[in-house]
């Protein structure tokens, strides 16, 4: 049995009234991947802000190798061996990836000025264990997402961290370079550093952790051994209650003649060199973009609507030619985007659920004079809590403070507050808990049953399958095979999405 290096024990926290947490017992083993699930909103980045001493605890103790310890700040913690790795990058995007990993932590000569040559050699001796390849004179802004991951992961292993929260580090990462994150976790692991990790993809947890802590309503409902529990359980003790399906039923696919066309993208081309794409979206169906990251999908999403430029693009919209020069072309013919970004493009984290719900629309509760009438906005913004079922104390609290699943709802909301009819949904459960996504889900459907006509982008396999009346498989820039019932399986999605035969219009 490995030493426990880490207990919390009794850790209390109130925010107002409310119960953030409530007597939180934790413990981690050296050399333990120790994984921390619960929905948005249970206590789990509270629990981890106070470890790392970003927060003071009501009650409770931190003991680290048996003694007690207690953080006035996160430095503190840095101190103790403990290190986090922020969902939200904690970057400097103008500073290069040696500036970021020493920033605060510089190393100098005798002189007192910075050693640059030390410092780069020493960058790269982290980035040569992980076996990642970075420039190191770009700065960080410029990398790729990943690229960005593994430098937040270099600055911890400069700290020497015993103690290593890995909060959602999968989320911008590829299948491949997510594989190459558990390995170097794996090695870590040998190395006898104790991990705390925070996930919403459940094979990742089956994948690489040994034990498992849940927390509900800012609870500890459980510790299991990984090897010991299914994942239907683990959803259990999440959310409460049994998800007997993630997926609500599909409808019974409509004889083609008697479908609704929504939109007709007869041809479109990014670029002049570019492969020409056509499809076609029905009123009242889920259609899937579907391919490996990197294979085109956003990027032929938004070049239809405007968002991004196209060199060939002829689309009509409700069976009539459109010209759609830019979103706000789009926004007038009612096609709304929810980008995979929801924090930076799609929402005003800091304005309330009801201004991010009626930003796009305030004409509408102006009428014909100069002044909004604010009665009309917050009843209409009401109406909409209500009727997505937004959990919020009220439509005046800032969207920052509302979880991932609730933060989406309220893109959702703007979009059907305008009248949208055809909606593109670019990863619409990323970042969200398995009892938010079933709710995602099942507002879909209730969207198609009443007329919307749905494109999903997602990455995510079972949830293509699951919810996807017809699916478009993308492979370099291509639409290479439009799947409908009963082909929709992970194996054709997969087959298509990694062969080359020739573009298939649909």
């Amino acid at each position: 049995m490995m030493k426990t290096i880490l207990k919390l024990e009794g850790i209390s926290k109130k925010f107002g009234v409310v119960n953030a947490l409530s007597a939180i017992d934790l413990s981690v083993a050296s050399g333990e991947i120790h994984a921390l699930l619960g929905e948005n909103g249970a206590g789990k980045s509270t629990l981890m802000k106070i470890l790392s001493g970003i927060y003071r605890p009501d009650r409770g103790r931190i003991v680290i190798d048996g003694e007690e310890r207690s953080f006035a700040g996160y430095n503190d913690a840095i101190a103790a061996g403990i290190a986090i790795i922020f969902q939200e990058f904690n970057l400097v995007p103008y500073l290069n990836a040696v500036e970021n990993i020493f920033l605060g932590r510089e190393i100098t000569n005798a002189a007192g000025l910075l050693s640059k040559t030390a410092m780069k050699r020493k960058a790269q001796e982290i980035f040569d264990k992980l076996d990642i390849d970075i420039d190191l004179a770009l700065e960080v802004g410029q990398l790729t997402s990943a690229q960005q991951q593994f430098v937040e992961i270099g600055k911890a292993l400069l700290l020497d961290a015993r103690i290593l929260i890995l909060d959602e580090p999968t989320a911008t990462l590829t299948p491949n370079e997510a594989e190459h994150l558990f390995s170097i976790m794996r090695d870590l692991r040998r190395r006898g550093v104790a991990m705390i990790f925070i996930s919403h993809h459940l094979e990742e947890i089956f994948q690489v952790c040994d034990r498992i802590t849940v927390l509900r309503d800012g609870v500890n409902v459980g510790v299991a051994e990984t090897a010991g529990i299914t994942q239907d359980e683990l959803v259990e003790m999440m959310v409460g209650r049994k998800l007997e399906n993630n997926f609500p039923a599909k409808p019974e696919p409509v004889a083609p003649h008697a479908r609704k066309m929504a939109l007709e993208v007869e041809a479109i081309q990014i670029t002049r060199h570019s492969p020409r794409n056509s499809f076609t979206l029905h009123a009242g169906e889920i259609l899937g973009f579907a391919g490996l990251v990197g294979s085109g999908r956003t990027e032929l999403a938004l070049a239809v609507i405007g968002a991004n430029p196209s060199y060939l693009k002829q689309v009509k919209v409700n069976g009539v030619p459109a010209r759609l020069r830019d979103t706000a072309d789009a926004l007038a013919l009612g096609i709304g985007l929810l980008p995979e970004s929801r924090k930076t493009e799609g929402l005003i984290l800091d304005f309330s659920v009801k201004d991010n719900m009626s930003i796009n629309n305030l004409a509408k509760y102006s009428g014909s004079g100069r002044w909004i009438d604010r009665k009309h906005e917050l009843q209409a913004s009401n109406e909409m809590i209500r009727k997505l079922g937004v959990k919020t104390p009220d439509a005046l609290t800032r969207v920052v403070n509302l979880s991932g699943g609730n933060q989406q709802k309220v893109v959702i909301a703007r979009w059907l507050n305008h009248h949208c009819k055809i909606l593109i949904f670019d990863e619409p459960t990323r970042g969200i808990d398995v009892g938010a996504k079933a709710e995602i889900y099942q507002l879909m459907r209730e969207l198609t049953a009443g007329g919307y006509a749905i494109i999903m982008i997602s990455s995510e396999l079972p949830e293509i399958v699951g919810m996807c009346d017809r699916v478009a498989v993308f492979r370099q820039g291509a639409i290479v095979k439009i799947l409908e019932q009963p082909s929709i399986n992970a194996n054709e999605v997969m087959r298509h999405a990694t062969t080359s035969p020739e573009p298939a219009y649909a």
